[in-house]
């Protein structure tokens, strides 16, 4: 079975950069990320309607790629998680994890015994349709699966530490707008509050062997959150950086045109 180069680059301590998919779950997604330099996709089910049959027609379009597909899940609930993992998901974001009890319900459902007590169902997409050893596919699966609580809720902040402590979590995911929104300080991402709830997600994963993973959105960020010691990256919101693609483009082309009419 394929394995998860992801999950083995960020336990070895090294670092990892993706895209996270929202709006565009064309055919051609995984290629173009891939060819961008991505080496895995998030895919969000969160805020976008995405279903699992569209999910697992990505998963499998991501198939032959050196790219690992990921999801993030509506909530940790069983249904979705063991449904997403089936599909094909090589990795696990859930929202607004709160309590370290929460967070080892999830890796239980991501994890066959006994482990956890994901249910067992072989020769499917998450294993490539293939024959084989049970055994080994339920150690191989269990080994390559990521699970990645999102820390953006005050509830969540205060537990921080003992979430990471939780056996089989492998990142924390700052969910950078809910957090400022839980603690009062909407979009204030400059905030003295804000950014010591940053450093404190940090130490905890640190302190626990577990990843600092974050979505940047502009250049800035990016030099921000590596300094600060985020080893899990996405960039961008995929329909934000076609609409500032396009506008810079339609901008420069009307600024072209008008020039051009004043030299006739």
């Amino acid at each position: 079975m394929r394995d998860n180069p992801v999950k083995a680059t960020l336990a070895s301590g090294g670092c990892a950069f993706g895209a996270m998919v929202f709006e565009f779950f064309a055919p051609g997604i995984p290629q173009i990320c891939r060819n961008a330099g991505a080496e895995f996709i998030l895919y969000d089910m969160e805020h976008t309607g995405l279903s699992f049959e569209t999910l697992k027609n990505q998963f499998g379009l991501c198939r032959g790629h050196p790219l690992v597909p990921m999801v993030r899940v509506p909530r940790g609930e069983y249904h979705f998680i063991a449904r997403a993992l089936d599909a094909g998901a090589m990795g696990v974001m859930v929202p607004m994890v709160g309590t370290p009890e929460e967070a080892a319900h999830i890796v239980a459902c991501a994890k066959y015994p006994p482990e956890g007590r994901r249910g067992a169902a072989f020769g499917f997409a998450h294993d490539d349709y293939a024959g084989g050893d049970v055994i080994e596919k339920m150690t191989a699966l269990n080994a390559r699966t990521m699970v990645i609580p999102q820390i953006e809720t005050a509830e969540g902040l205060a537990n921080v530490e003992r979430i990471a402590a939780v056996p089989g979590v492998d990142a924390l995911w700052i969910g950078h707008f809910d957090l400022t929104n839980f603690m009062g300080i909407p979009g204030q991402f400059k905030h003295p509050a804000f950014l010591a709830a940053i450093d404190r997600v940090v130490a905890a994963c640190e302190a626990n062997g577990k990843t600092a993973a974050f979505l940047t959105t502009d250049d800035d960020w990016v030099r921000d959150y590596a300094g600060k010691g985020f080893r899990l990256f996405a960039y961008g919101v995929d329909q934000a950086m076609l609409q500032q693609a396009l506008g810079h483009g339609l901008g420069v082309l009307r600024t072209a045109v008008a020039a051009g009419r004043k030299q006739r």
